[in-house]
């Protein structure tokens, strides 16, 4: 159970929190590069960290991320003129380049230089991976972005939803592997899996042990229970500084995935999932699981990635479905996390939790944070990854070992990005969803 006080440093992220300010050490993810398609196209608004920003693409194809308010007047940026390598506010057509250096001030003197004496509040921005990564930190200098393996392939995928919650409840959700077998399996039972599957093994035993590991790059922990004569199967997985998820599903080795949960401000998240290898529909037996379907995205701040079934029509749960063939009656994996973890409110009050075994990982995960955030706070410390980029070239995923195997060192070079192994197979899963 958390202290009140511990709880609101965990959730709020706005500047000046400690928690917000622990996240602007590091890159940000803040749009999808396709979200600005044409050079001198429309503005784009991003909320991020609890600030309305402004996206924009220039003449020259680079992108930029400046505050909503005009420094003059106030006036929103979103209306401004995308023109000749910078954002014209419509109101006295001041104009910002990328940088927030004004560029022209037509409504001052020609011989005035207040031009050079004002300037927009901007962050820089890179694009890797289908993404536009954003640093709203300190440093003049920003750190290097972290060596994450699907962000350095050019085939990877990428997923984006909005979640209405809290950041780090979201996130709690790709940390938790116990919930995998009820959720997501609760009504499917262990003789309907092959004999000699990892699905038989998770379904045979649904109370797994638990290890739990601190990193450099956060926290791995590994969920254990009976395979074959002699073995364990292992699912392990990590979170990673300050948002990020590598969950325990597929095959440790194999899967190149991470998911990102982006606070846009303390009560609303994106979830962005980048990953390399199979996505989308795959049959259960007696389930089919979907990805779910997005509305259209508006220009409004909470606009962008909203899934048809949310909180308003109850996510859709088909009630017949639930007593036949669905333990939720909500269709998609991605759905019943946010179900459940929206309907803890948009910011649970984790002083009404009774914790147990099976939430060591959250536990640990969130004594991190906090922790990494007290220490910048109160000495300056630098939190884990912010300048060792390698610490994030991880994998995650399940494997069977010999039951007096040390976990951490026998699934070392599993565990490392950018290795290849030949003789591993997703067989063994054994055709079931979130194994």
């Amino acid at each position: 159970m958390l202290s009140r006080e511990d709880n609101e440093l965990l959730c709020r992220v706005g500047r000046g929190t400690p928690m917000g300010e622990l996240m602007r050490q590091y890159w940000v993810p803040a749009a999808l590069s396709s979200e600005l398609p044409e050079r001198e196209g429309a503005p784009l608004r991003v909320r991020l960290l609890g600030e309305d920003l402004i996206a924009f693409r220039t003449t020259s194809g680079a992108v930029g991320l400046v505050r909503n308010s005009c420094p003059h007047r106030g006036a929103s940026l979103f209306y401004g003129r995308n023109e000749a390598e910078g954002l014209r506010c419509v109101y006295h057509g001041w104009k910002f380049d990328v940088t927030g250096r004004c560029v022209d001030m037509p409504n001052e003197p020609e011989e005035s230089n207040f031009k050079q004496k004002v300037r927009a509040v901007a962050y820089p921005c890179v694009e890797r991976a289908g993404l536009v990564w954003a640093y709203l930190g300190p440093r003049e200098t920003p750190p290097p972005l972290p060596e994450l393996e699907p962000t350095l392939l050019a085939d990877s995928t990428i997923q984006i939803y909005q979640r209405e919650c809290n950041w780090m409840q979201a996130l709690e959700g790709d940390i938790d592997t116990c919930h995998t077998v009820f959720l997501h399996l609760g009504s499917v039972s262990a003789d309907e899996a092959r004999p000699g599957t990892w699905a038989r093994y998770s379904l045979a035993d649904r109370a797994p042990l638990y290890a739990v590991s601190d990193m450099d790059f956060g926290v791995m922990y590994g969920a254990y229970r009976p395979a074959e004569a002699g073995t364990n199967y292992w699912r392990i997985a990590n979170f990673l500084f300050p948002f990020y998820a590598m969950v325990p599903t597929g095959v440790l080795g194999l899967e190149i995935r991470v998911r990102a949960w982006v606070p846009m401000d303390d009560q609303h998240t994106l979830a962005i999932t980048i990953a390399r290898g199979p996505q989308g529909t795959r049959n259960a037996g007696r389930q089919v699981v979907n990805p779910p379907r997005t509305l259209p995205n508006t220009t409004d701040w909470y606009g962008r990635f909203r899934c048809v079934a949310n909180a308003a029509n109850d996510y859709q749960i088909d009630r017949k479905a639930q007593k036949t063939i669905s333990y939720t009656g909500i269709d998609a994996i991605f759905l019943q996390d946010q179900a459940v973890t929206e309907s803890m409110g948009p910011i649970y009050d984790r002083t009404n939790e009774r914790l147990g075994s099976s939430d060591a990982m959250v536990i640990r995960t969130r004594k991190r944070l906090i922790d990494a955030a007290k220490a910048l706070r109160e000495s300056g410390k630098v939190p884990p990854g912010v300048d060792d980029p390698s610490v994030y070239a991880v994998r995650s995923g399940g494997v069977v070992l010999p039951r007096d195997a040390d976990w951490i060192e026998a699934t070392r070079e599993l565990r490392r990005a950018g290795v290849t192994h030949p003789g591993l197979s997703r067989d063994v899963l054994g055709g079931m969803p979130a194994v």
